[in-house]
């Protein structure tokens, strides 16, 4: 997977192997995290047309919608236009669009009470970051990214975690996906949102289900 704007390593203790069904979570974590971390590159867009629709989930749920929109906005994009309207929409001149972090989603402002929280529970769970990464552990990218790992690994917290991880650190982005669809500049990104708002709507339910 291309770089991301936080990098971490797990070193939790064991809870036993995840499910088709978490992998399959952990999955769309990561390519979420891949498309927030940076332009999305000629062999991930390959990976996502090639990508079939699930056998056993019905075609007409929303979270099914999405997904058809999204592959459909694939077929749509090239390289060059999506490398544009990712600069208009995350980094800007100054500042992109959208602003993809969890403490301005939640304070107003970067680098707040948020970000010192996620990193305490970071250091709990036994995630570190890497040198050489510039963005702070609260991108968007970034906590997909850590979610995915927290779901996948074979040695990685309960459920529990699970629970608290998402409550604590990414239920902003639900609006973020909103907001992500009514950009100026999202063409693409208008897909993605979509289909981020409906994983996260359904993330929550799956997981106060588990409570």
């Amino acid at each position: 997977m291309q770089s991301r704007p936080a990098e971490v390593s797990h070193q939790a203790g064991a809870s036993g192997p995840p499910s088709d069904d978490d992998m399959q979570r952990a999955q769309v974590y990561s390519l979420m995290a891949a498309l927030l971390a940076a332009p999305p590159h000629a062999e991930l867009l390959n990976r996502l047309r090639q990508i079939g629709d699930s056998a056993d989930r019905p075609p007409d749920t929303p979270l099914a919608v999405a997904w058809t929109g999204l592959k459909a906005a694939v077929t749509e994009s090239n390289e060059v236009a999506l490398d544009d309207e990712f600069h208009a929409l995350f980094i800007g001149i100054g500042r992109g669009e959208l602003m993809p972090y969890a403490s301005w989603y939640l304070t107003g402002f970067l680098m707040e009470r948020p970000l010192a929280a996620l990193r305490q529970d970071l250091k709990t769970l036994g995630f570190e970051r890497q040198p050489g990464v510039g963005e702070p552990e609260d991108h968007a990218a970034a906590l997909c990214e850590v979610m995915s790992m927290i779901i996948a690994s074979s040695q990685g917290p309960d459920i529990d975690w699970q629970c608290i991880f998402f409550g604590e650190h990414m239920a902003w982005l639900a609006q973020f996906f909103i907001d992500m669809q009514k950009a100026e500049a999202a063409r693409f990104y208008r897909a993605v949102g979509q289909f981020g708002e409906q994983f996260m709507t359904l993330e929550k339910e799956y997981l106060a289900m588990t409570i």
